[in-house]
């Protein structure tokens, strides 16, 4: 594998091939490529941990909702930093709805 290095002497540049910009040659096996090449990786599964997080905060906010519906729980059982943050995304769906309401496509329909 060629390389090119960042002025720091990381690696900032891989290639299969000799070019213009990447002329130094390494090992494929070496550790520094592959703790180059694996980087990559890790962020790309810090990427999908945190969209599987975000996602889940979702499905935990709706059973929050369901219980107290059902009367399992008050909102008032919660821990004063769990009601705040209960109403905030309340209010942040709330805005978000509304502004998807603005401008689309039942405009045309008449349906508000």
């Amino acid at each position: 594998m060629y390389i090119k290095r960042a002025d720091d002497g990381r690696i900032e540049l891989v290639s299969r091939e000799a070019t213009p910009d990447c002329r130094e040659f390494m090992p494929a096996d070496s550790p520094e490529l592959l703790a180059f090449l694996s980087e990559g990786e890790v962020k790309a599964g810090q990427a999908h941990f945190q969209a599987s997080d975000l996602a889940f905060v979702r499905v935990l906010e709706d059973v929050i909702e369901l219980l107290m519906d059902k009367g399992v729980i008050s909102f008032t059982e919660l821990p004063e930093a769990a009601q705040q943050k209960v109403m905030e995304r309340q209010t942040l769906r709330r805005r978000l709805n509304g502004l998807s309401l603005v401008g689309s496509d039942d405009e045309e329909s008449g349906v508000i």
